[in-house]
Order: structure tokens, then C-alpha cells, then sequence
């Protein structure tokens, strides 16, 4: 079955996955090592003739190449001076792509990684000196002296003297950071009157040197699989942001990710100032909870891959790399040495690998019986979709199948509006999502799809509609790719209104996951060879227009928090442009949604100007907005001081209002509304269960934080946000005007 992605998220991040080795591994016992310089040979060749543009290597390519590596491995422009640039560039850019064609991509990866590496590790090595100065004696942080927020967007340091001044002012940036966020914490503690988190913790100093030597380590333990990916990748990226060159691992993690299951042991990681690898949540039902040594909090020091004695010291090694060494088939064993969180005494525990859905990252739904103010009830559905996920091992999980389990229930129940969650959700495959549409408009185009020649194959679907009532779909800045093909297509067909942020994130571009083994000379070695992922096509709506740049807008633009921040495809760089394309043939937009929108807008707007949360999404989003503007951190402790005080205030302020408005919301809900559960583990049950606060846990256990017992921050009543309330609201007005 040929697979194709409008998304590529690393959504697995810190979960603790022991994957089943369904690919070949990189090493291991009567292994032959991947043939890297084979490999780059034949990706650039894939690449050069799979990709959209067909743009071939050239000088000007070359030029791209050698930029786009050195920002990807430097994007703050910490690390090399402009000096730096210019030598490299001078040594390496006119050649870069004929080392791939002619098989050296080892070498280059090698030497490219060893330049980066060298100034790294001095910078690392000359930030630790003034640590260790300070020990002795803190900054006065007195001075008039600002840096920027981020250092993405500013030229480099010229010369080495120059970058000296940048890292001395990031190290007391670092010291001033932390040392504002003991006494914050202390004075949380204090007016909470509970115990300080931080009392027990060492000096300043000692806690940043930590971060530096896990930084070191990170870089220090890179091997060649990671050096080629960081070549191969700069290539691809100069092609557009989502083409990807994916070793052994990052394969494996990338099929994980997108079938929303994996095989682990079903525990979440963190990394840990101490260096250890610490436990931060538990899969209720997974292996770990099944075998039930390992506790939340406890810290892992080291791993045996195989259950055998054969350790592996992980102190100070990247959380990734730590799950790779956990990785193995179901059913087999690994050894974990850990540290209890309780005593800090040392354990040994063995833990058999298995299968652990992840269940946050599934449909889910909730109904929810409103009663308005003459005790009439309105009965509506919520749809959670985190992402479209399909099993690229053509498994038995398909989120269209899911969602269809979830709407047929909600039929069932009589629900006569239905909001579609898409918030965050990065996309997914492409054929998940065209099924779904049919699942809302009937027979008829969904999207249309571009190829290199310029030819362009609309993509249908047939059957009835399974659910025909009233509709709201929700996106912020995060929605991507295959939500916008839902979005759009929703939009297009006058089939739902779109609210949240004001457009979704903007990327209008396929994927095809390509392994490259099936491009290697017939003789040659195929062991670790990985996965090209290259855009091959750009979809268009079904009304011509392209999500590329621009997203899909909202009909009504709600506060949200991530209207702050600067997200989209617009921010990367190297994307395609934005284009349009002639209408599809064959779709009927309905027109009853834009005769009623105007209304919508405004009963909407004027509950929004009411409702005290979104206001305070609205605060808080231009506060982030003007930082970002503004791009200035003071080295001034005072200054910091005035400016932290503004949102603390802010936020206080809001703390106390929203504690006793909660709680007369919780009493007004109990009279008003009632929300049962219906999760895919809900949809055959006699009788749908009443949702509880509990629900939000039902995956997993997670680790206590001290500090974050601190703060103020309230559960939504019946754990319904402002943007769903009133996503629910306006649903409720599509209904009455209808």
C-alpha cells in the first residue's frame, strides 16, 4: 500500500517507547554497518528526481546546502562566527553536493561535524570557566547591558572576540534566570506557607554547569548515523521544511508516531538536571504499571538493552538515545538500574516489553446536555482529534474507522450539533483524512492534488453522509496539513463554521515515506539504509485556493494563547510558495452557513467581550506578542524584576477572580449541563459513562511537581476550556437560526 503524509510531527518526544524492530538495526551482533556513503549517493539521487521542483544539484544548491547545515546544527549563532562562515564556506560550499554524488558523505558528515563540534565544545568548555568564577562570587546583575530573546534572526558574531561577549552575557543571563526563579518559587512557597522545593538544591552555578555537561555529552556521543542525518537533512530542507532524511531510528520513531502505538515498556521520560533519565509519568496498564517496581520519580542510571549484564551507563546521554537502548521486540526483557525516588537506593528491575496504545493521541469525544434558560436541552458532541494517524505496517489502526465508531454513537445518543476539535493537531495521512470528510458531506471532491508535471487528480469520496447536523471545527496556529484539508474542505462545502485562531498553520505540501533500501545497487549492502520522506505533490482545496503560507481562515477569530506566538510556515524556512489552481468540478457548497455567519459573528463577538477567560487569552497573547517584538531580556535584576511583576500581577489578579468565578460556574454546570464520556473504549457500552475530572488521567499517572503545586492553575469547570464553551455556543445559535 503506497502511504502519503501531509504531516511529519515528533509527537512520541519524551514518551518511553521499546519499539518493536520491525526495521533492521543500525548495529548489533553479525550487523553489517550501513553503507552511509551509498546511502547519500542514492538520497540525493531520489531527491533530486522525486521532489516536487525536480530542482537538480547546482552551485546556487550547493550555496543553500551549506547555509542550511550550519544553521541547523547553530540556529542562535552561538557557536560559529561569521569568520567561521566565511572559512567553510570558502572550503566546503563549491563541492558540498559532489561529495554525496560520488559516495563520500561519510567524509564530509565527519569533517562538517567535527568543525561544529570543536566550537561547540570550546564555547561549552569556556561557559563552564565563568561558572566556576561565579561560584565564588555572583554577578551584582546591576548593569544597563540587555541580549536578545532569540538570536534565530541576528548575523553572527564577527569574530571570536565578539561571540566572547555573547556567551558572557548568555552565562549571566543563565544565572540571573534561575536565581529569579528560586526566589519566585520561594516566594510562592511562603505565601502558600509550604515547604520551598528548591531549599534543598545546591548553588546556582552547580545546577547550570549540569545542563552544559549534558549539553557536552549530547554532542560528544553523536555517532555516525547522527552525523550523515544532519548532512542529509540540510540537503533536504533546502528543498522545503518537510523533506527528511531518517536513519534507522528516527524511522522507527516516525512509524510510532503516526500509528499512535507503540511497543515500550509505557512510562514517559524527562531529562534531569542530575543527568539521570527520570520517570515522569506511567501508562495505567502498561508494562511498567503491570509489573509495578518502577515508581514516578525514580531515576534511571543506566540500561541493559537485552536483560542480559551487559550495561550502558545513560547519565547525561539525549532522552532519544536512551530510548533507542530501551528499544526491542514484544515480549523480550530489558534491565533497568535505577535510583528510587523515595530512598535513592539502588534497584534492579526487568521489565518485558509489549504493546501500549496511546491512548491520549486517539478520537476521543465527550456529549454534552445543555439546558438553556426556559429548561429546554440541547444535546451536542465534541470530537477530539490529536492527529490522523494510520499504521504504516497497513495494521488495524485507522483514525477514520475510529471516528466513525465515535459519530455513530453520537447519532445514536441524538446529538444535534457536533464541535470538531483540531487544536494541535499536526496532520497526518492523507487518505484518513479524505474518508472523513465523506463522513460529513457525502459523495464528492475532498482535495485536489498537484503533482511536478502540473497535473492535478482530484481525490473523492462516495457514499451517503454519516452525520448531517450543525458543525463547528476548531483550529489554532498548530492545525497543519491534514486538518487543514479538513477544515478547508468543511469551509468549501458551506458544511461547518471554522473559529479559533485566525487562520491554521499553512502547509499545503504532501509526503511520501520512501525506503531507501529499495534504491540500492542489487549487490549492495541494504542493513540501516533508513527513509527518505519528500514532498511530491501540493494540495489544493476543492475552490482552488492552496493552504501553502496561508492556512485555512476562521469564520469567527477567537482569543486564543497561541495567537501570541509566531508559528506557522510562514516562519520556515526554504517553504514553497502559495499558488491557486482552478475549482473542482463536481462540489456544491451549501449556502445556509454564510446567510447565517454575519448573525453568528455577532452574538459570538458579544459574548467573547463578556466572557472574563478569553479576555484574558486576548492579555496574555498580546503580552507574548510584544516580547516577541521586542526581542530585549534585561541583565538588570531590577529590570527583570518590573517586568516579571507585570504578568505576576496580571496573573494574581486573574487567580483570584477565576477561583471564586469557577466555583459559581461548577454550581451553574450541575444545573445545566451534563457530559458523558465516550472515548472508542465507551462507544458499545449499555449506558455512556458521566465524564469526570479523572478522565483527563485516564491514560497515564504522572509524577507530582512540586513547584507546579504551587501555582494557581484551576481546572476548567467540567473541564470544558473557554474555546470549546463557546465553540458549543455558537453551535447552539447555528441550531435556533436554522
Amino acid at each position: 500500500m503506497k502511504h502519503t503524509f501531509s504531516q511529519w510531527g515528533r509527537r512520541i518526544g519524551s514518551m518511553l517507547v521499546a519499539s518493536a524492530a520491525a526495521l533492521v538495526s543500525c548495529t548489533g551482533t553479525g550487523t553489517a554497518a550501513p553503507d552511509y556513503d551509498l546511502i547519500g549517493k542514492q538520497f540525493s539521487l531520489v531527491l533530486q528526481n522525486a521532489h516536487f521542483s525536480r530542482t537538480r544539484f547546482s552551485q546556487e544548491m550547493y550555496d543553500k546546502f551549506m547555509d542550511c547545515y550550519l544553521q541547523m546544527l547553530d540556529p542562535h549563532h552561538l557557536y560559529f562566527t561569521q569568520e567561521d562562515v566565511n572559512n567553510l564556506k570558502a572550503k566546503y560550499a563549491s563541492q558540498f553536493g559532489d561529495y554525496l554524488l560520488v559516495g563520500q558523505s561519510t567524509q564530509l558528515a565527519q569533517e562538517l561535524y567535527t568543525e561544529y563540534s570543536t566550537r561547540a565544545l570550546y564555547r561549552i568548555e569556556q561557559a563552564e570557566k565563568l561558572l566556576q568564577q561565579y561560584k565564588g562570587q555572583m554577578p551584582k546583575f546591576d548593569s544597563d547591558k540587555t541580549i536578545a530573546r532569540s538570536r534565530r534572526k541576528l548575523p553572527h558574531a564577527q569574530n571570536n572576540a565578539e561571540l566572547d561577549e555573547v556567551w558572557r552575557n548568555q552565562v549571566e543571563d543563565m544565572l540571573l534566570t534561575e536565581v529569579m526563579r528560586r526566589e519566585n518559587v520561594a516566594r510562592l512557597a511562603k505565601e502558600k506557607g509550604k515547604p520551598d522545593p528548591n531549599a534543598k538544591e545546591g548553588p546556582v552555578a552547580d545546577k547550570l554547569l549540569a545542563r552544559l555537561k549534558r549539553q557536552r555529552c549530547e554532542i560528544q556521543e553523536a555517532d555516525l548515523e547522527d552525523m550523515v542525518s544532519h548532512l542529509l537533512n540540510a540537503v533536504a530542507h533546502v528543498y522545503d521544511p518537510h523533506s527528511d532524511y531518517m536513519g534507522a531510528r528516527e524511522e522507527q520513531r516516525f512509524k510510532d508516531a503516526i500509528k499512535a502505538s507503540i511497543v515500550g515498556i509505557g512510562a514517559q521520560l524527562r531529562e534531569d538536571d542530575d543527568g539521570s533519565t527520570k520517570i515522569e509519568g506511567i501508562v495505567k496498564g502498561g508494562p511498567a504499571a503491570k509489573n509495578g517496581q518502577l515508581k514516578l520519580g525514580d531515576h534511571i542510571v543506566a540500561v541493559a538493552t537485552n536483560g542480559d549484564e551487559e550495561w550502558t551507563d545513560i547519565m547525561f546521554m539525549n532522552i532519544d538515545k536512551v530510548v533507542d537502548l530501551i528499544r526491542g521486540k514484544k515480549g523480550q526483557p530489558v534491565k533497568l538500574r535505577v535510583q528510587a525516588a523515595d530512598s535513592g537506593e539502588e534497584k534492579i528491575i526487568t521489565i518485558v516489553r509489549d504493546e501500549v496504545p496511546m491512548s491520549e493521541s486517539l478520537a476521543s469525544g465527550k456529549i454534552v446536555d445543555v439546558k438553556d434558560a426556559k429548561g429546554n436541552v440541547t444535546r451536542l458532541g465534541i470530537l477530539t482529534l490529536p492527529s490522523f494517524y494510520v499504521d504504516l505496517d497497513d495494521g488495524d489502526i485507522h483514525c477514520a474507522a475510529d471516528v466513525k465508531k465515535i459519530l455513530r454513537r453520537m447519532i445514536k445518543e441524538g446529538v444535534r450539533g457536533l464541535v470538531i476539535d483540531l487544536r494541535y493537531n499536526g496532520g497526518g495521512s492523507l487518505d484518513e483524512v479524505r474518508k472523513m470528510v465523506g463522513f460529513f458531506t457525502g459523495a464528492g471532491p475532498v482535495v485536489q492534488v498537484k503533482d511536478s508535471r502540473g497535473h492535478v487528480e482530484k481525490l473523492t469520496v462516495s457514499g451517503r453522509p454519516i452525520y448531517d447536523g450543525e458543525m463547528v471545527v476548531i483550529i489554532n496556529r498548530m492545525s497543519a496539513s491534514a486538518s487543514e484539508i479538513f477544515a478547508g474542505a468543511m469551509k468549501d462545502y458551506g458544511r461547518a463554521v471554522i473559529v479559533g485562531d485566525e487562520a491554521s498553520f499553512g502547509k499545503g505540501t504532501v509526503q511520501v515515506p520512501r525506503g531507501l533500501a529499495d534504491y540500492m545497487p542489487y549487490f549492495s549492502s541494504r542493513e540501516g539504509c533508513g527513509m527518505i520522506k519528500v514532498t511530491t505533490q501540493k494540495f489544493y482545496r476543492i475552490n482552488g485556493a492552496s493552504t501553502q503560507l496561508k492556512g485555512v481562515e476562521s469564520d469567527i477569530t477567537l482569543p486564543t494563547l497561541t495567537a501570541g506566538f509566531q508559528l506557522g510556515e510562514k516562519e520556515q524556512d526554504y517553504a514553497m510558495p502559495y499558488d491557486e489552481i482552478p475549482a473542482a468540478f463536481g462540489y456544491v457548497a451549501d449556502p445556509k452557513v454564510g446567510r447565517i455567519l454575519p448573525k453568528l459573528r455577532e452574538l459570538s463577538a458579544a459574548r467573547v467581550a463578556q466572557d472574563k477567560d478569553l479576555q484574558n487569552n486576548l492579555w496574555y497573547s498580546n503580552y507574548r506578542r510584544s516580547l516577541v517584538d521586542n526581542n530585549i531580556v534585561y541583565l538588570n535584576k531590577e529590570k527583570r524584576k518590573a517586568e516579571n511583576e507585570t504578568l505576576q500581577n496580571y496573573k494574581k489578579k486573574s487567580d483570584a477572580e477565576r477561583k471564586e468565578r469557577y466555583a459559581k460556574m461548577e454550581e451553574a454546570d450541575k444545573k445545566n449541563l451534563k457530559v458523558y464520556r465516550l472515548n472508542l473504549g465507551d462507544v458499545a457500552a449499555k449506558t455512556l459513562p458521566v465524564a469526570t475530572k479523572d478522565d483527563e488521567d485516564e491514560f497515564m499517572d504522572h509524577a507530582e511537581d512540586p513547584e507546579d503545586e504551587l501555582e494557581d492553575d484551576l481546572d476548567y469547570p467540567s473541564n470544558l476550556d473557554p474555546i470549546i464553551r463557546e465553540s458549543m455556543n455558537i453551535v447552539r445559535d447555528m441550531i435556533q437560526l436554522r
